[in-house]
C-alpha cells in the first residue's frame, strides 16, 4: 500500500484527488493540508510515502515548501500544477528541487480520470524512486565550458529518452555537451505546456539551441529539440535533408510522447549515424527503439543503475541487449562524445560488438 499525502490549497481539487486516488487497491490517501504548514505537521505524524504538491498556495509556496522538505526531510514529490504558463515554468523549477514528476491539474485541457490515470502511474514511480540529497545548482555553472568535439561530419543524430526523474537527468548531459554537438531529439514524459518551459529552461543553461519542437522543424548540428507534450516526435528524411514530425496519434506505452516512437524512426532513417540514450524512468518505453537503433548500427547507452532515480526503462533495455554501453549518469555526455568522434574518425567494423559496463570512473574496454 502506497500512502499519500494530498497538498493543495483548493478544496475541490483535494476532494478530487482523493476520491480518484482511491479508486485504485495499491494506494491509500492518509491525509490531505490546505498549506506547507498543515503539510510539514501531517507528514510528521502520517509518514507518507508519497507527496503531491500544488505550487500556489497561501502563507508558504510549493516551491519554497520543496526546498525546505527536501533539506531536512526527502521524500518523493508530485508536482500537480495548473497549464499556466507562470505555473509551468514554476513546476520546472521543482522538477530541479527533487520533485520526481509533474502532472497537469484537471481543467479544461485533462479530465479528472486522465489525470487520475497519469498521476497513479507517477505515484507508483515516485513510491519506488531513488530520493537523492539535491546538489547544489551552482554545480553546472562550475563546470569548465564542454570542449568542442571537432567533428568532420555534420549529420549524427544523438536520440535521448527519458520518463521519471528525467529533466534533472537530461539537463546534467546536455549541459555537459558543447555548442558543435550534432542535432539532438529528445522525448520527456511531461504535459504539455511544461515541456516548453523545459526547453526554455535548458535553452539559458546549454551551449547547444534548445526548443520545444514544431512539426518539419529542420534536424541541425548544435540543436536540441525537445518534443512537445501530448506528441509524437519522429525523425523523417528526405533526400540528405532530416526534420522532425510532431504528430498525435495512440499513446504508446501509455506516453504520448513516447520514446520508442522517436528511437524506431531514428532507426530507420539515421541508421549508424546515431547514438541512443535511454536515462531514469518507469516502465519501458525506449527498451524496443533502443534495441532497434543498435539493430541498425546505432551506438547505444543506457544509464547505470547506481544513478537512476527509477531504473525501470534502462534495466528494460539492458535486460534485452539494447545496450552498448551501461554509464552512470555524469559520464554519459563523455561517453557520447567518444562514440561520436570513433564514428567520425573510421567506420564501425564488421561484426558483433561487446556490452561494455562503465562503472564509476572507470569504463572497461568493449564497444564496438
Amino acid at each position: 500500500m502506497i500512502r499519500v499525502l494530498v497538498v493543495d490549497d483548493s478544496a475541490v481539487v483535494r476532494k478530487v484527488l482523493t476520491e480518484e486516488l482511491s479508486r485504485y487497491a495499491d494506494i491509500e490517501v492518509v491525509g490531505s493540508a490546505v498549506d506547507p504548514y498543515v503539510a510539514r505537521e501531517k507528514i510528521v505524524r502520517l509518514r507518507p510515502d508519497v507527496i503531491t504538491l500544488d505550487i500556489e498556495m497561501p502563507r508558504m509556496d510549493g516551491l519554497s515548501f520543496l526546498e525546505k522538505l527536501m533539506v531536512h526531510f526527502p521524500l518523493p514529490v508530485i508536482v500537480v500544477s495548473s497549464l499556466a504558463p507562470r505555473n509551468s515554468e514554476a513546476a520546472i523549477r521543482a522538477l530541479s528541487l527533487g520533485a520526481v514528476d509533474v502532472i497537469a491539474k484537471p481543467g479544461a485541457s485533462y479530465s479528472v480520470p486522465e489525470v487520475g490515470r497519469d498521476l497513479v502511474r507517477a505515484i507508483r514511480a515516485a513510491a519506488v524512486a531513488r530520493i537523492v540529497k539535491r546538489v547544489d545548482e551552482s554545480a553546472n555553472a562550475a563546470l569548465a565550458p564542454p570542449a568542442p568535439l571537432g567533428l568532420k561530419t555534420t549529420h549524427a543524430v544523438l536520440a535521448i529518452g527519458a520518463s521519471t526523474g528525467g529533466t534533472k537527468a537530461i539537463e546534467t548531459v546536455l549541459t555537459r555537451m558543447p555548442a558543435d554537438s550534432p542535432a539532438t531529439l529528445v522525448v520527456q514524459h511531461m504535459p504539455p505546456g511544461f515541456t516548453r518551459s523545459f526547453a526554455e529552461r535548458l535553452n539559458k543553461m546549454c551551449a547547444m539551441e534548445v526548443r520545444e519542437a514544431s512539426d518539419n522543424d529542420s534536424v541541425a548540428p548544435g540543436t536540441v529539440l525537445i518534443a512537445p507534450g501530448n506528441f509524437h516526435m519522429l525523425l523523417q528524411r528526405s533526400g540528405a535533408y532530416l526534420s522532425v514530425r510532431v504528430k498525435s496519434g495512440p499513446p504508446v506505452h501509455h506516453q504520448r510522447p513516447a520514446v520508442d516512437i522517436l528511437f524506431q524512426s531514428v532507426a530507420q532513417h539515421a541508421g549508424g549515424n546515431a547514438v541512443g540514450v535511454l536515462l531514469t524512468g518507469m516502465g519501458a518505453d525506449g527498451a524496443r527503439g533502443l534495441l532497434q537503433m543498435r539493430e541498425a548500427g546505432a551506438h547505444t547507452i543506457a544509464e547505470d543503475e547506481s544513478t537512476c532515480i527509477v531504473y525501470g526503462m534502462p534495466r528494460e533495455a539492458i535486460e534485452m541487449g539494447a545496450a552498448d554501453e551501461i554509464v552512470p549518469l555524469p559520464l554519459v555526455a563523455a561517453r557520447i562524445g567518444d562514440a561520436l568522434r570513433r564514428h567520425d574518425a573510421v567506420a564501425a567494423p564488421a561484426g558483433g560488438r561487446a556490452l561494455t559496463h562503465c562503472a564509476g570512473q572507470e569504463s572497461h574496454a568493449g564497444g564496438r
